[in-house]
C-alpha cells in the first residue's frame, strides 16, 4: 500500500497530472523476503514490470539476475550491472538476429516452445543454454497467461531432444501459473508434469538440471492474497512430491510480486456524471486510463484500490472511466466500484499498488495525452 514516503512525496512536490510514484525501499523488502522465503532458488526479475534504471539498479546491487524479453531489455540489465550470466532472455518469440545479438553480449540462457525457436537458437547462439516452457492451465490465477506461450509436455520432450542433438544444452523446463496467482499449491500440477519429462529425458540419455517456476507470486489489490514464505512452502512441497530426493536447481522470475505494491498513482477527478437522472451508478472520469497506463483493468482482471481524501464520507457505486475519447477506455463498469457520494471534479484519487506494468504499458502519447510521469524515491 501507499508508505509514508510516497504521501510525503507527492504533498511536498506536488506535481501536475497524473504519475507514478515508486518507493525503492519496497523493492529492497520484497526482494530481500523472497531471498530468505526461497533460498535455494534464484530470482530472475522480471525486467517488463517495470524497467526504471533506479530499480534494476537496486536489484542488480542486491545479487538478483533478470529475465528479460528483448534486446534492449538484455541492455538495460547489463547497463544497471548484471553480468550476462545473470540473464535470461524468457521470451519465446525471439528474431533470430536477436539471438545472436544477445548470444554477442554474452547471454546464454534461452527460453523455447517450439523445434523451429529451438534451431534459431541452434543457429545463432550455438552451445548455449535452453529451456522448454509448457502450458499450464492457470488455475487460481486472476490473468491466466498460458495460451501465447509454451507447448503441451509430449511436444516438450521432442522439443529439448532436439536442442541436445544440435548441440546445445537442454537445460531444464519452464511454466508460468498465471499472473496474481492465489492459491499456493498453484505450481503442484506443472510440477508433476516437469518432474515426467525430467524422467522421459533421463531415459533417453538427456539430464535435465532446472526448473523455471515463472511467476505469478501476487501483490495485493483489494482482496487478500498469500505472503511470499507460504507459497516457498506449497512450491517446496511439490518439488519433494513430484521429485523426490533429486531436487533440480530452480529459478523464478517475480515482477509483479516484486514492484507491485511499491507504486502508487496520483490522478485526477476530471468529471462526475449520470446518463439518466434515475440512475444509480455515477460515473467517475479520471485523468489516467487504460491507455495511461492501466491497461491491466482490461476485462476488470486486476482491481486495484483507489483511495480519496473523503474516503470517510457515504460511499455510492461509481462506473470509472479514463479520459480519452476511446469507448474502450472504460476501467470498471461490470462490477462498479464504491466511492464517496461528495466525490466530486478536482479531487484528488490515489490507484494504490500500481507499481508493475503501468509505465510500459503507457508509452505513447494516445490522444496527445503525455505518457505517465514516474518519480522514482
Amino acid at each position: 500500500m501507499a508508505t509514508q514516503r510516497m504521501i510525503d512525496f507527492l504533498a511536498d512536490r506536488r506535481p501536475e497530472g497524473p504519475c507514478l510514484v515508486v518507493d525503492l525501499e519496497v523493492i529492497r523488502d520484497n526482494y530481500l523476503r523472497f531471498a530468505r522465503a526461497m533460498p535455494a532458488t534464484r530470482i530472475f526479475y522480471a525486467v517488463k514490470a517495470n524497467p526504471a534504471p533506479e530499480v534494476l539498479s537496486l536489484l542488480a546491487n542486491l545479487g538478483s539476475c533478470f529475465d528479460t524479453a528483448s534486446v534492449p531489455e538484455i541492455e538495460m540489465a547489463l547497463t544497471a550491472g548484471a553480468t550476462p550470466d545473470r540473464i535470461s532472455f524468457g521470451n519465446t518469440i525471439k528474431k533470430e538476429r536477436d539471438v545472436a545479438r544477445a548470444h554477442q553480449l554474452g547471454v546464454s540462457l534461452y527460453a523455447v516452445d517450439s523445434i523451429e525457436e529451438v534451431e534459431k537458437v541452434a543457429r545463432a547462439a550455438p552451445g548455449s543454454r535452453v529451456f522448454c516452457r509448457i502450458l499450464t492451465d492457470g488455475a487460481g490465477a486472476d490473468w491466466p497467461l498460458s495460451r501465447k506461450f509454451g507447448c503441451s509436455p509430449a511436444m516438450a520432450l521432442d522439443v529439448l531432444t532436439l536442442a541436445h542433438k544440435l548441440g546445445l544444452r537442454a537445460y531444464g523446463v519452464s511454466f508460468h501459473v498465471g499472473s496474481q496467482q492465489t492459491k499456493t499449491d498453484g505450481w503442484d500440477s506443472a510440477l508433476a508434469q516437469s518432474a515426467d519429462i525430467f524422467r522421459t529425458l533421463s531415459d533417453r540419455g538427456i539430464t535435465l538440471s532446472m526448473v523455471n517456476l515463472g511467476g505469478g507470486f501476487p501483490t495485493r489489490y483489494l482482496k487478500e492474497v498469500p505472503g511470499v514464505p507460504a507459497y516457498a512452502q506449497g512450491i517446496e512441497q511439490a518439488l519433494a512430491k513430484h521429485f523426490g530426493n533429486a531436487i533440480p536447481e530452480t529459478i523464478i522470475e517475480p515482477g509483479r510480486g516484486m514492484v507491485g505494491n511499491a507504486g502508487v498513482i496520483k490522478a485526477e477527478v476530471v468529471l462526475v456524471s449520470k446518463k439518466h437522472v434515475e440512475d444509480k451508478a455515477r460515473w467517475v472520469y479520471l485523468d489516467i486510463g487504460k491507455f495511461g497506463g492501466l491497461a491491466e483493468t482490461m476485462e476488470e482482471a486486476i482491481r486495484y484500490p483507489i483511495l480519496s481524501a473523503r474516503d470517510d464520507d457515504q460511499v455510492g457505486p461509481c462506473i470509472i472511466a479514463g479520459p480519452t475519447c476511446d469507448s474502450a477506455d472504460v476501467l470498471y463498469e461490470k462490477t462498479p466500484y464504491e466511492l464517496p457520494l461528495s466525490l466530486t471534479v478536482g479531487d484528488e484519487v490515489l490507484i494504490d499498488n500500481t507499481g508493475a506494468y503501468t509505465t510500459t504499458y503507457s508509452a505513447i502519447a494516445f490522444n496527445g495525452f503525455p505518457p505517465l510521469a514516474t518519480y522514482i524515491i
